[in-house]
Parts: structure tokens; sequence; C-alpha cells
């Protein structure tokens, strides 16, 4: 069993993924468990080349190690089509023919997040008219696949977890999540797809991410026990030749946000890891800082990873998890005098 980091390389890891690394790699060093290191590149027109080699190299100044291979998504669409077509065998899946505009149009954004979900459109043609939905895949119409998960308000689509940090949970799919896309009209598949086959084939059991994907552990919950329930991670021929992790713990961080309160982001190149050590910031300082935010030290010092783990604690997680951590602009100069 394992946690693991799985980075998007989009860009240079910033100060908030090294921020939720950190917190992976103590999450998983405290249960005495190794982190493995997957590239999620499966959404090709985001990767910028070179960039899996930046985080690499970033995650090793840092001080934060992996085992194993690295996993790279984009070479494992043949796993992926295998299992794929195992969901569309076990009939979870249906065909979207519906456009952005024509979705957003009918549907409303949920709890102020701008998540939406989506209407049902093409899950009553599916049902009510499957011959319709055949015949417009037969002529060629562009069109994505969506997993069905249970009505809003259906008993087996009530999901109930506990979060290290934000507690007890309780999501209904079906209200708060809907049909999502597992393989978009591109041909590529989505992030909650791949990211649940491979935590459930990795061996992943200690899952830690920012607080933003709470409602997709719900999903992701869920789409693993219907993994389980079409033989993958068990015995047999197929798709099912590996060993399943136990189900994971999990743990959602607070976000770091800049100083105007919104979400830190690749494009920010002056809070990305390639700035700061060009400006000289030493990696300990780095960690020290993204420690003090997740709650474990009382003031921003700089220390190394092993320090960190030394006065790792959930609890301490906990106490800050009310508010997200604003990033002042001048943290490079700060960092600099760490």
């Amino acid at each position: 069993m394992s946690g693991r980091f799985a980075p998007t390389p989009s860009g240079r890891m910033h100060l908030g993924n090294a921020y939720a690394m950190l917190a992976a790699w103590l999450s998983a060093h405290a249960r005495g468990e190794d982190v493995r290191l997957r590239i999620e590149d499966i959404d090709v027109p985001r990767v910028m080349p070179g960039a899996d080699e930046w985080i690499r190299d970033d995650l090793i100044w840092l001080g934060l190690d992996w085992s194993g291979d690295v996993v790279h998504q984009s070479r494992r669409t043949a796993l992926y089509d295998e299992v794929f077509a195992a969901l569309r065998g076990a009939g979870l899946l249906y065909p979207c023919f519906c456009s952005r505009a024509e979705i957003r149009a009918a549907s409303a954004p949920q709890e102020g997040d701008r998540f939406i979900v989506y209407p049902g459109t093409c899950r009553r043609l599916h049902d009510e008219r499957p011959e319709e939905a055949a015949a417009r895949i037969r002529a060629g119409e562009r069109h994505a696949w969506r997993l069905a998960v249970p009505h809003a308000g259906a008993r087996d689509g009530r999901i109930l977890f506990d979060d290290r940090v934000y507690g007890a949970q309780d999501h209904d799919l079906g209200a708060s999540l809907g049909d999502v896309v597992l393989r978009r009209s591109d041909g590529l598949y989505a992030y909650q797809f791949v990211v649940t086959l491979d935590d459930l084939l990795m061996g992943v059991d200690d899952i830690v991410r920012g607080r933003d994907l709470l409602r997709s552990t719900a999903l992701q919950i869920w789409l693993r026990e219907r993994l389980l329930d079409c033989g993958v991670g068990g015995v047999g021929g197929g798709a099912a030749r590996w060993t399943p992790a136990q189900t994971p713990d999990y743990a959602h961080l607070p976000l770091l946000d800049n100083a105007a309160g919104v979400r830190l982001a690749k494009r920010v190149r002056s809070l990305d890891l390639g700035h700061l050590r060009a400006q000289g910031v030493r990696p300990q300082a780095v960690v020290g800082y993204c420690a003090w935010a997740l709650g474990l030290i009382e003031q921003p010092e700089a220390i190394d990873a092993r320090e960190a783990l030394a006065c790792f604690d959930w609890r301490r997680v906990r106490a800050v998890r009310g508010r997200d951590f604003k990033v002042p602009d001048d943290v490079g100069a700060r960092l600099l005098a760490m």
C-alpha cells in the first residue's frame, strides 16, 4: 500500500503544488508507507513539454522521494480502453451528444462553485430511445460517454466517508455531481475515470489533495466499487489482473490562495519553484513555509522534510481547516530571507 504524488505536467510546480506534495509525503511516511509518482498527462492538450522532468527535479530538490517507476498515464491508454469497455459492457455508460452551451443553458451551478450538474438529457434519450442514440453514433455524430450514477435521492447514491481534515462527509451523487463524463468527445479519457482506476490498480490507499476535490471523492468511491464489480482488481482474465488497494483513507487540504483570494495557478510565474530556485530560495525555506501553512509549526522557518515529519499530525491540519491560506505577494522575498 502507498500514498501518491499525482501532478499534472501543465507547467512548473508552484508553491501550492509543493504544499500538497509535502502533505502527501508526510502522510504516507507517517503511516510507514512509500509514495508512488504518477504523471497525470492524459489530457494531452494541457501538457507542457519537459514539465514532467521539472516535476521530478523539484521533488528531489524538496527532499520528497518516491518509490518504484514513474507512471505516465499517457502510456496506459490500452489499459484504459480495456476497462472502459468493461464499464460499457456492464451498462454503466451512455453516449452524450450535448454541447457545453446546451448543458449550461439547461443547468444551474451548484453551491456557488460553478460546478454544473448534467441535466440528464441524453440519459433520457438512451433509456427511452436507445435505437436513436445508436443511429446517431453510427452516423458519426460527435459524442462523449457519461457514467450513469444513481438518481438524486436514491439510497445507493448516498456516499458517506470520513475525511481526516474535514470530518464526516455525506454526498448525494445524483444531486451534487450527476452523470460525469468518463471519455470526452475528443476521445481523451477524463480525470475522474483514470485517477480512480490508477489509484485502485497502483495500490494507493492514502489520498491527500485539495478540499476542492471533496465532491469528486464521493464519485470516485462509487466508481471504484463499480470497477470492482466489473472484476477490475480481482482474479481472472481481461482487465482483472491486479490486486486492488484496500479502501483508501482521504485527507483534503485547505487551499493556498494568492493575496487576492484566488487559487494559485501555474501561470503565475513568481510563485513557481523554478523562479524561486533561480532567486536563491532554499528548499528548506519552501518546506518550512508549507509546513507552517499546514499548521504543523507556529512560525515559518526553514526546515527539511524529515524535520517536518517529526511534527506531522493530522490534528494540527484540522485545527486550521476553517481558512484557506493566502500567500502574500512578497512571499519570494520572505522565503529568501529564511
